[in-house]
C-alpha cells in the first residue's frame, strides 16, 4: 500500500506508542493490499539430520480463510507508526496463510545489512535439499578469510591460527550471532553472491538484492577498498577514520541512494510467510531454520521487546554503519506466532535516521504490540 510521507516529531511517536494498548480511532481503509503469490510445491527431500530442541520450538502455522482481509486498526496504527518516525522507515506485516499484507513504504529499497545472513542460510539448505553439498561438510578458516566488524570466529582463527567446523555450525553461529566471518564462509560455499540471487529468482522473491558480500560492502559504504590488513583488529576502524568527512559522506549517501543490499519490506514479509509454509525449502530444512532463527541471541530490545507472553518470535537483525548524527540500517524482520497457532511476517526496517536507539527499539516494539493487539482469531 503506498501512503504520503510525513515527518513527525518524536513526542507524537512516544504519544502513539503510549496509545496502542488502549482503543485505537477508526482509520481510513487501505489503499492497496498485497496479493499472495501463488504457493509452489515443497521440494522433496532424503535429509534426516537431527534438529536441536529449543525451549520454545516455532509453532506451525494454521491455515486461515484466505479472503480475510486486515484489521482496520492495525492499518492505521502501522501508517501512524511511519508517519510519526524521524527518519525513512520500512514496515510490513502479512498474516501467513492470508492475502493480505499491511506496509508503509513496503516497496521501497532499504539496507538490509545481517539480515541478508538468512538468504544465505536458505541458499545453503537448499544446496543441502538438491544433495549438492551435505551439512556436516567441513571447512577451514583461516586469516585470509576473516572480515571485519562482528565476528568471534576470529578468536578462534587467531588462536590456532586455522579452525575447522562444520556448515552446520556456521549456518548457527551467522544465524543467532551475526557472525561475519562464518556468513561470508558459508557464502563461499554455495557459490558466492550470484547463487543467492538465483535462489532468490527460482523462488520468485522480487525486490530483494544481495552484495557484494561483507568486506566489499562494509568498505565501499564508508569509501574505501577492501585490504585484508582491515580484518585484524581496529585496522578498518583507523582507516576509515583517516578519510576526509566528504569522502564518507558521498559514499554513505551513493550506498543509501541505491543500496546493492536493498530489499522492499513486503517482499521481506512474503520470504518469511513462504518460508513458514514450506515454499522456500524441504519441510526439514524449514524446520531447521526456524529452529535456529528462534536462537538468535541479538536485538532483544527490538521488535522481540514487544512481543507479548505467550506468543513465540523468531527472526533476524542488521545493523549498519554510523555516521554521526545519523545511523543507517537498523532491522528486524521475523514471524511472530500467537498462542493459537496463527503466525505473522514482520519487517521494521529503518533506512536512515537521527534519533537514538531507545526510540528506534520504541518503534519496532509499538509494530509488534499492534500485531498482537489486533490478532483476530478464526
Amino acid at each position: 500500500m503506498t501512503l504520503p510521507k510525513s515527518r513527525r516529531g518524536s513526542a507524537r511517536l512516544v504519544l502513539l506508542i503510549a496509545a496502542l494498548s488502549a482503543c485505537v480511532s477508526a482509520p481510513e481503509p487501505p489503499a492497496a493490499q498485497a496479493a499472495a503469490a501463488p504457493p509452489q510445491k515443497p521440494q522433496p527431500t532424503t535429509n534426516t539430520w537431527p534438529i536441536r530442541q529449543v525451549a520454545n520450538p516455532p509453532l506451525p502455522y494454521r491455515d486461515i480463510d484466505r479472503n480475510e482481509t486486515p484489521p482496520p486498526a492495525l492499518v492505521s496504527v502501522v501508517r501512524n507508526l511511519g508517519q510519526s518516525f524521524n527518519g525513512k522507515v520500512g514496515i510490513a506485516v502479512r498474516r501467513i496463510g492470508a492475502d493480505w499484507t499491511v506496509a508503509w513504504n513496503g516497496t521501497a529499497l532499504f539496507p538490509q545489512q545481517s539480515v541478508s545472513k538468512l538468504w544465505v542460510a536458505m541458499t545453503f539448505l537448499d544446496a543441502v535439499d538438491r544433495g549438492k553439498l551435505r551439512i556436516t561438510d567441513t571447512t577451514t578458516i583461516t586469516r585470509n578469510d576473516l572480515t571485519l566488524f562482528h565476528q568471534p570466529t576470529a578468536a578462534l582463527v587467531a588462536k590456532e591460527g586455522g579452525w575447522t567446523t562444520s556448515y552446520s555450525d556456521l549456518m548457527r553461529r551467522a544465524m543467532t550471532q551475526s557472525d561475519n566471518t562464518a556468513n561470508d564462509t558459508l557464502l563461499r560455499a554455495v557459490g558466492g553472491p550470484e547463487a543467492v540471487r538465483s535462489f532468490l529468482a527460482r523462488r520468485m522473491i522480487k525486490d530483494i538484492r544481495f552484495g557484494p558480500g561483507e568486506r566489499l560492502l562494509q568498505s565501499a559504504t564508508a569509501g574505501m577498498d577492501w585490504r585484508q590488513d582491515y580484518s585484524i583488529g581496529r585496522n578498518f576502524y583507523a582507516a576509515r577514520n583517516k578519510l576526509p568527512m566528504s569522502v564518507r559522506v558521498k559514499a554513505l549517501d551513493n550506498y543509501l541512494a541505491s543500496p546493492p543490499d536493498g530489499a522492499a519490506p513486503s517482499s521481506i514479509v512474503q520470504a518469511l510467510a513462504k518460508l513458514k509454509q514450506n515454499q522456500m525449502l524441504s519441510p526439514a530444512s524449514s524446520r531447521l531454520l526456524l529452529s535456529i532463527m528462534a536462537e538468535a541471541k541479538t536485538g532483544p530490545q527490538r521488535i522481540k521487546g514487544g512481543v507479548p507472553p505467550g506468543w513465540h518470535y523468531l527472526h533476524k537483525t542488521g545493523t549498519g554503519q554510523d555516521l554521526p548524527p545519523r545511523s543507517t540500517g537498523f532491522n528486524d524482520i521475523g514471524i511472530m506466532t500467537a498462542p493459537d497457532g496463527a503466525s505473522y511476517a514482520v519487517a521494521v526496517m529503518i533506512g536512515s535516521t537521527t534519533v537514538g536507539i531507545p526510540e528506534r527499539w520504541a518503534l519496532m516494539q509499538a509494530v509488534a504490540k499492534a500485531v498482537a493487539a489486533n490478532h483476530e482469531t478464526r
